[in-house]
């Protein structure tokens, strides 16, 4: 069973934003690293790429993917990166590449530079929130794309929202025709992933949120037509095959990108044995409970403010938001004043920011193993408390 160090002085409704580590994983972790520092040499020539291809195994095998075409990347950011700078002369000036409102701005950011560069148009596409139905996203998306859609990024779980966006409907729409990139960096270990049924051209996670692997762990699946031309965002030995251990050239761009501390990608295999390990039905159990639990989070929040619920129940994963009446504050950052109130006064972790614009917030509750219903029962307290309702 995965144990936690998480200040118990607490509560952490936001396992969403970093993730949290068990103590057993960054044990594992913790062997790699002193393993590395008794000899770096020897650990970065000898012992390096096999502990990598091991955990290149078990997470294609836990994505359902390709492991021929799946590589480590730090995070999701660094993979939309390494996606957007490949595709650059790629693409004709004049093209567009697709975003909705729902992204990740980090990711959308990186879209955009590349499609400055490229001189191609950026398009968002606007997605409701509420929704009630998969029809409001797949039907403004589907109505973007023309023959000048060169790109069309899709969350697979929205960030600011919580959404399940309907990947699969629309991949089987647009590939092979127009190339997807799906930003899934929340949802391995939170909802189901089969890479190989969805077909999409380029799929990229995080693995130290919901797969609760250490902090700088992520990864990129890129369809074997994509593998001859893609690189990694950082250029480094692999580029000309100077890292001979890797088994593809493909492979040799992203798996040596430059020293580093790679403990954290090793110790992936540690982290899906170990949360398996965690409940009795293994990662189905955890899905399904973390599911339930925050749709019994929500509902506690939404019947304390007053608020509706935004969405179905299926279109959640393991985190889900809820509109607050607008900021008596003014606030001049992403992050609502009150967001640093639910900490200092209550000890809450809960992200509460501006979305869609600066004139709206949300908050975002998130469920993991380590919590329960009472911590959604607290913050609604706290809300009570200091929107005085």
């Amino acid at each position: 069973m995965a144990t936690w160090s998480l200040d118990p002085g607490s509560i952490h409704l936001n396992h969403g934003s970093f993730g949290a580590t068990p103590v057993e994983v960054i044990s594992e972790q913790d062997r790699f690293r002193r393993e590395l520092e008794s000899n770096p040499v020897s650990f970065m020539l000898e012992t390096y790429q096999p502990a990598l291809e091991n955990a290149r195994s078990a997470v294609a095998a836990f994505v359902h993917g390709a492991a021929e075409g799946l590589v480590f990347v730090p995070n999701a950011t660094f993979g939309v990166n390494s996606v957007c700078r490949s595709l650059e002369p790629r693409i004709a000036p004049g093209a567009e590449m697709i975003v909705t409102n729902h992204g990740y701005n980090a990711c959308n950011n990186a879209v955009s530079v590349s499609a400055e560069r490229a001189r191609a148009r950026i398009v968002t596409v606007d997605v409701p929130f509420p929704l009630q139905n998969e029809r409001e996203i797949i039907d403004p998306v589907l109505d973007a794309v023309n023959d000048r859609t060169a790109l069309v990024v899709l969350d697979h779980v929205t960030s600011p929202t919580g959404i399940v966006f309907p990947i699969g409907a629309l991949v089987a729409q647009l590939e092979p025709d127009v190339p997807v990139l799906i930003d899934g960096a929340h949802a391995p270990g939170m909802v189901e992933v089969d890479l190989e049924a969805l077909g999409a051209s380029f799929y990229t996670a995080n693995c130290h949120k919901w797969m609760c692997a250490p902090k700088g762990s992520g990864f990129l699946h890129v369809a074997e037509r994509h593998r001859d031309w893609m690189s990694a965002a950082v250029i480094s030995h692999g580029h000309n095959g100077g890292w001979p251990g890797s088994s593809s050239e493909f492979h040799a761009r992203f798996d040596w990108i430059g020293t580093d501390d790679p403990s954290a990608r090793l110790s992936i295999g540690s982290a899906l044995e170990v949360m398996a390990e965690h409940h009795p039905e293994g990662w189905s159990g955890i899905m399904a409970s973390n599911h339930d639990l925050v749709l019994a989070g929500r509902t506690i929040l939404a019947r304390a403010i007053g608020a509706n619920l935004p969405a179905p129940d299926s279109m959640v994963g393991a985190i889900a938001a809820l509109s607050l009446p607008p900021s008596r504050q003014e606030s001049h950052h992403i992050f609502d004043p009150l967001m640093e109130n639910l900490r200092s006064n209550w000890r809450i972790e809960v992200p509460v920011f501006a979305w869609p614009d600066a004139a709206r917030r949300l908050i975002r509750v998130s469920a993991q193993q380590y919590n329960k219903v009472a911590d959604y029962e607290q913050l609604a307290e706290a809300l009570v408390a200091e929107l005085a309702l």
